[in-house]
């Protein structure tokens, strides 16, 4: 990924030097379990632990040579250690390594961005409590629909997030598991005692059945789970760029001291982060058919996913972790206007009353459709003639007669879409 949307503690995670110690680290679990079956001395094990180093420039040079990067890194190793290198690698195939280490990998990353769900939860949540009871307009198919409150909107989200965060705790429990079961997972000089010891060593679960290699359909899991989350991610924003429009402008980014909109006019001020978001979103789904992609090889295992992983993994965890880090700056300076809400509210000149009219002359006795047609048509004469809703119910003689001016006020007062907000956030938020 390009350094513009790497932050340092994730990139940190998928740096060359990095990849190497997840193999060391592997190898050496694997020798610790040796030694406690009797297989290798604790001498040669210690000796083996004190003299491996990464020599990262050095496992390149030879790579060059045999053109395969984890016999370059064992031949660099015994390099370092001498003779009794001859105990790294016992019964392990490349993949043993490589997608164990695969998984310590995709294990820290997600921790990572698991904080990073958190955070921006935090900050949705503040959101919901600060606006809770201002009124604003719902829409469905962008048209004004009917009233909620701006407190209730970021509820929405939050929930959703929280979903976000359960589906991506349950994909790192799919990912955390390894595999030392050797060159098609028979154990053919490995045993599945070593194997627990070494992956309990390293913190990871036993793949119950493995090939060569852990079974993609886990890395599908974790990244189909990073696809759903910048599938809200962009839901968010495309929220927010709505809501920034000039004709809207219920909320605004924020836009710092020397900041510019537009090369060529000065005015704009443009939600430059919302739609930045919505692009990066995409790469997350698009990575997502790659990893779905992988899953079909061939017979015990062929090597067509290790080029698109060697893309994904890392590029897919670091636009999650710099998108939810993006999306919380955006929320926590996010100016928003409860002013221009009531007057978006008011430009549609009440009509939003007209399920509350229809539901009470049904309640009245009056049939459905004859109710329906003759509060829609006081709804299309408001909005042909500008005249509020309420005062064409209230002139209208026969909603006089069967509603009265009682009625009318109860069924007129915007806070009635409010009644069960405390219900829906007791839900969501818990007591």
């Amino acid at each position: 990924m390009i350094e513009r949307y790497t932050r340092p503690e994730m990139g940190s995670i998928w740096t060359l030097e990095n990849r190497y110690k997840s193999w060391l680290d592997v190898e050496i679990a694997v020798c610790k379990a040796w030694a406690e079956k009797g297989r290798i001395p604790e001498e040669a094990l210690q000796n083996i632990i004190d003299k491996a180093e990464i020599d990262a420039d050095r496992i390149l040079a030879i790579e060059e040579i045999t053109r395969h990067d984890i016999i370059a890194f064992l031949t660099a190793l015994e390099e370092k250690i001498g003779p009794d290198a001859r105990f790294i690698h016992l019964g392990c195939t490349s993949s043993d390594i490589v997608d164990t280490a695969g998984s310590l990998l995709l294990v820290q990353a997600g921790k990572i961005i698991l904080k990073d769900i958190d955070a921006v939860l935090e900050t949705i949540k503040g959101m919901a409590m600060k606006y809770k009871g201002v009124l604003c307009m719902g829409r469905s198919h962008g048209v004004h629909a009917e009233p909620i409150s701006f407190g209730l909107k970021m509820t929405g989200f939050y929930a959703e997030f929280a979903r976000h965060k359960k589906r991506l705790e349950d994909a790192i429990e799919d990912i955390r598991v390894g595999k030392i079961s050797g060159a098609v997972g028979t154990y053919t000089i490995v045993t599945p005692e070593v194997e627990e010891i070494a992956l309990t060593h390293l913190g990871l679960k036993v793949d119950p059945h493995s090939t060569q290699i852990v079974q993609r359909d886990r890395y599908s899991h974790f990244f189909t789970t990073l696809a759903i989350l910048g599938g809200g991610i962009e839901r968010l924003c495309v929220e927010l760029r709505h809501l920034q429009r000039t004709e809207v402008l219920e909320a605004e980014e924020g836009f710092a001291k020397g900041q510019k909109g537009s090369s060529a006019m000065p005015h704009k001020k443009n939600p430059i982060s919302a739609e930045n978001l919505c692009g990066l979103s995409r790469l997350l789904r698009s990575n997502a058919m790659a990893a779905l992609e992988n899953q079909a090889l061939w017979h015990e295992r062929d090597i067509s996913h290790s080029s698109v992983e060697r893309v994904i993994m890392p590029d897919s965890t670091i636009l999650a972790d710099y998108a939810l880090n993006r999306l919380n700056r955006l929320l926590a300076n996010l100016t928003v206007h409860p002013e221009n809400m009531e007057r978006n509210m008011n430009a549609s000149f009440g009509l939003y009353f007209s399920q509350r009219v229809l539901t009470a002359l049904i309640d009245s006795g009056h049939p459905r459709q004859e109710s329906y047609v003759a509060v829609q048509k006081l709804a299309m004469q408001s909005w042909e003639t500008h005249t509020p809703f309420p005062t064409l119910v209230r002139q209208d003689e026969q909603m006089q007669a069967v509603l009265g001016s009682d009625k009318m006020d109860e069924l007129f007062d915007p806070k009635f879409y409010l009644r069960y907000e405390d219900t829906v956030y007791k839900r969501v938020y818990g007591d």
